[in-house]
């Protein structure tokens, strides 16, 4: 036995267990019998849990006595409008799509719980809570994705649904039980009374009307928001040097060709596309290594009505056994190339003129960021020249004019232009420097002076040489030796010079 319910967000099948609650199940299906349940709202909705139905007023109709049952419906005995529900110990709240009746404890028995004509159904697995509340009496078989959208629909804060969500109709598709007497079907489900569309807040058309709208609000912003995020992506290439404008638009005489085979060149493609018009530049791109095709092609045209024949005629035809794909070209390449050019053309004039520097600048200063590598070699550090040589006399001036102190010759180590005798240094010479007697001379400043230099220095360090003779380097020996000598029998004293503190437990 099953019964077909129709409501504003699509159909339920739900199927009786007129074997385990045969008497809820009959005034079920006499309810749907006589169109008791149309136009009732749909309330108590519980995300996840379970939502009710049942009240063909609703419960936020004043006048809504909370329904009844079709005993009640078909007497005048107030007694009848309920009746007792009996709980099947095998029937339990476990899955989605459990309908059960609505109860309420009795007044004067708290163990026995009456029903009327609300029922409730299920929206989530093990809702056990319900287990002893509500009385089991059937399963939706279908309809599991209406149960979803009353899942999902937006409610108040008591759970009704801003929108309306009514049963609009209700079929009994089998019906095994004899009618009660007085029992009448109506021929066609009645109309909604006063009280009732007085209870509507949004109704189903209104929504649509909505929906509608906010479709095409929805679209607006969209594209608006994919024009502001392509005018971001063009001022960023702007920015970088890849668009000589945001603004820039592809040409409107350039085709863009592709799906070429490879064997096909420049002049073939511009002998079959000439016949619409004069072509100013046929090119197809191919490899900067290899020179092989990459297959597709820009054909620039002199007006931009020969390249709408163009396109609209050579659109998958066949050439060199490859249907090809014509389109209208998006690149603005060549544009960028050519506003590139005229403007660094107008720098170089503007500093030939006089403007010093690049760019008319005199701050600024041409670098080059790539090099020919098989001309530069590599330094010791693995680094090629940023400035080529060019630069360099262009900032320093001829080779002959390099000033006295100029670099280095890299054979004989001597300044250019000068005879001074090459500097000895550890970073030339290697761990095994031992300072001459030029060289002391020379750094003075550069030899360390450490206190225990200063603390043993002999008065004949600064005595000047006797006239007519120099001093002789045996005598630095002879000094360092006589200072070696006097560290050995304090080496609290050599520790203390060196920085160290950690002798006072010795």
């Amino acid at each position: 036995m099953s019964v077909l319910l129709e409501t504003s967000a699509g159909d339920i099948v739900i199927d009786l267990l007129v074997d385990y609650a045969p008497k809820m199940c009959e005034n079920f299906l006499k309810l749907c019998k006589v169109k008791y349940y149309n136009f009732s709202p749909i309330h108590s909705v519980q995300k996840s849990f379970s939502f009710q139905t049942g009240d063909p007023l609703g419960p936020m109709a004043p006048q809504s006595d909370g329904g009844t049952s079709i005993w009640g419906l078909l007497s005048d005995n107030a007694a009848d409008r309920t009746f007792t529900a009996l709980f099947h110990p095998k029937l339990k709240h476990l899955e989605r799509g459990t309908v059960s009746m609505a109860t309420a404890p009795h007044p004067s028995d708290a163990d026995q719980r009456l029903a009327g004509s609300q029922f409730i159904v299920t929206l989530g697995d093990n809702t056990d809570y319900l287990n002893g509340k509500a009385a089991i009496f059937g399963k939706v078989v279908e309809g599991f994705d209406v149960l979803e959208k009353i899942n999902d629909a937006i409610i108040d804060e008591r759970g009704h649904p801003l929108v309306d969500i009514r049963i609009k109709h209700t079929v009994v598709l089998d019906d095994p039980y004899p009618d009660p007497p007085g029992l009448r079907e109506p021929s066609s489900s009645p109309a909604p009374t006063k009280a009732q569309l007085a209870t509507v807040r949004i109704g189903e058309d209104e929504e649509l009307l909505d929906e509608e709208a906010n479709e095409e609000a929805a679209a607006a912003a969209e594209k608006r928001r994919k024009e502001r995020e392509a005018a971001a992506q063009a001022l960023t290439l702007e920015m970088m040097g890849d668009l000589p404008f945001a603004e820039v638009k592809p040409p409107e005489n350039v085709l863009f060709v592709c799906k070429l085979n490879p064997v096909t060149t420049d002049d073939d493609l511009e002998l079959i596309f000439s016949r619409f018009g004069k072509i100013l530049s046929c090119e197809v791109i191919r490899d900067q290594k290899t020179g092989d095709s990459l297959q597709y092609a820009f054909i620039e045209f002199e007006d931009q009505k020969s390249c709408e024949d163009a396109y609209s005629k050579m659109d998958s035809v066949l050439i060199d056994d490859r249907r090809i794909h014509v389109d209208f070209s998006q690149s603005v390449s060549r544009l960028s190339d050519v506003w590139r050019n005229e403007t660094n053309t107008k720098r170089k004039s503007a500093a030939r003129r006089g403007g010093g520097g690049w760019g008319g600048v005199k701050e600024l200063e041409k670098r080059r960021q790539y090099r020919n590598q098989d001309l530069e070699p590599e330094d010791d550090r693995g680094y090629r020249m940023v400035h080529g040589m060019e630069d360099i006399r262009g900032r320093h001036g001829k080779d002959e004019d390099i000033p006295r102190n100029g670099p280095r010759n890299q054979i004989s180590g001597r300044r250019e232009g000068t005879n001074q005798r090459p500097e000895r240094s550890p970073e030339r010479y290697g761990h095994g420097y031992r300072p001459g007697p030029v060289d002391r001379k020379r750094d003075v400043e550069r030899r360390s002076r450490s206190p225990r230099r200063d603390r043993y220095r002999d008065s004949g360090h600064d005595r000047p040489a006797p006239a007519g003779r120099r001093r002789d380097d045996r005598e630095w020996s002879r000094r360092d030796r006589r200072d070696s000598d006097r560290d050995q029998g304090s080496w609290k004293e050599r520790d203390r010079y060196r920085g160290r503190d950690d002798y006072g437990g010795r």
